[in-house]
């Protein structure tokens, strides 16, 4: 019962290796493109030329059924350029009918005759075995070539023929020389792409640690100098108040909103490290794990945080109005963010670049997504000049081409300036993407 099951099991893994039409083309050579596949067409034409003449000369079969046997012959080589196991499959096919053809003329007239299988023919299978082991598993190769050997022993050692020259021994020491063949140079590919493919990982690795090593000494950078000056501000801001007699509400409520923000800066900072520390940023996974020690990451912020964002402004010394238009409601939290992040970045270059103007926020929420808007007026005096590297701009458009939206940034006819973004609610969600890597400095007049 279980040699019987081997058996089967044997069967079936035959036919599920034979038994297909599936296409594996020979690629174009490296160096000459298409040369191998012009060698071999050049050698099916020399099949089909020799084995019709010698089927019709020296097999003595119709000449128009010799063409035809010798066009399955020629035609196999060319099919295993593409599909090698049906290739297979036709040259075994051309072969038997060509046998079994000369055995009747044989019987028939008693002339001796090389069979079963031509030498074209032998030469023609000889070609599709290369191409099918250079394509297929090893294991498909071997069966083929065991198939092929069965076939001729069959044909020749058990049905035979009358007064023959046997070409079945030799057939099959060719036919497995030209399938080891096959194998190692298919061998000896796989070897060499898996090495390349090796060297590109290692490559590849060499690269990315790179990048983490020097995100690293980045994060080392802000955590030693912007997060110590930032807890100084803080604790300042604190103490400053205490060591005033009798300090005017008016200045604590100033120092309460510099503390405050310094905090929040502290906090967007410590997010900012985990990013530049985690190894794939890109994934949206917590950065921080359970049991690690290190602090949880905030929230990112929504729209719905927009009301403190602008009351903070305020309590800069800019006038800020809002407007919202439309039918609000939840978005992606890449387009939240991302309105939000630009609305904070234009707050932030109206109070540096235009001092004394009014700003104006205008939220507008459109079927297909949001549109973000922030005017301000002429400037009263002359801005300071910046110490930015101007990249605030260029980081509202980074997140605006993120979600595939656009940004236009351009001075008003009064002197003021504006800035309009228009962020589709179906793009892509980039929430997990905090590139708050762009500093909020601007070159924004």
């Amino acid at each position: 019962m279980a040699r019987g099951s081997l058996v089967v099991r044997w069967l079936r893994v035959l036919r599920d290796d034979l038994w297909t039409a599936r296409a594996d083309p020979l690629p174009p050579s490296v160096w000459l493109r298409w040369f191998p596949h012009g060698i071999v067409c050049l050698a099916a034409l020399g099949v089909l030329l020799g084995d019709a003449a010698q089927l019709n000369d020296n097999g003595r079969l119709d000449s128009g059924f010799a063409f035809l046997v010798a066009l399955g012959q020629s035609g196999a080589m060319v099919l295993a350029l593409w599909r090698p196991v049906p290739g297979w499959w036709l040259s075994m096919a051309s072969m038997l009918v060509g046998a079994v053809a000369i055995r009747a003329e044989m019987v028939a007239d008693g002339y001796k005759f090389t069979w079963p299988w031509t030498a074209a023919g032998i030469v023609g299978h000889l070609f599709v075995l290369l191409l099918l082991a250079l394509r297929v598993h090893t294991r498909v190769s071997a069966e083929a070539l065991a198939l092929t050997a069965l076939t001729t022993y069959v044909v020749q050692g058990l049905v035979g023929a009358q007064n023959y020259q046997p070409t079945g021994q030799l057939a099959v020491i060719l036919f497995a020389v030209v399938v080891v063949l096959g194998m190692a140079l298919r061998g000896r590919r796989e070897a060499r792409a898996e090495l390349a493919q090796q060297t590109s990982l290692t490559a590849e690795e060499r690269a990315r640690r790179t990048l983490l090593e020097e995100r690293s000494r980045i994060a080392r950078e802000l955590h030693d100098v912007v997060a110590h000056h930032m807890s100084v501000i803080s604790i300042q801001a604190q103490v400053a108040p205490h060591l005033v007699e009798n300090p005017p509400d008016e200045l604590k409520e100033n120092l309460a909103g510099i503390r405050q923000n310094a905090l929040e800066a502290l906090t967007e900072l410590r997010r900012v490290l985990g990013v530049l520390r985690s190894e794939h940023p890109e994934t949206g996974e917590p950065l921080d794990k359970p049991g690690t020690g290190t602090a949880p990451h905030a929230p990112q912020p929504t729209l719905d945080r927009l009301d403190a964002l602008v009351e903070n402004t305020r309590a800069a010394g800019l006038t800020v109005t809002t407007e919202v238009s439309g039918m609000p409601r939840p978005l992606p939290p890449g387009v939240e963010l991302s309105a939000y992040r630009i609305v904070q970045e234009a707050l932030s270059n109206v109070l540096r670049h235009a001092p004394g103007a009014s700003a104006e926020v205008r939220l507008t929420y459109l079927p297909i997504g949001l549109r973000v808007d922030v005017l301000n007026t002429r400037p009263v005096r002359t801005p300071p000049p910046s110490q930015g590297a101007g990249h605030g701009l260029l980081g509202m458009r980074e997140r605006v081409a993120m979600l595939d939206g656009h940004l236009t940034a351009h001075p008003l006819p009064d002197g003021g300036f504006q800035v309009g973004a228009f962020l589709p609610s179906d793009g892509p969600d980039h929430s997990a993407h905090d590139p708050a890597h762009h500093a909020p400095e601007d070159d924004t007049p």
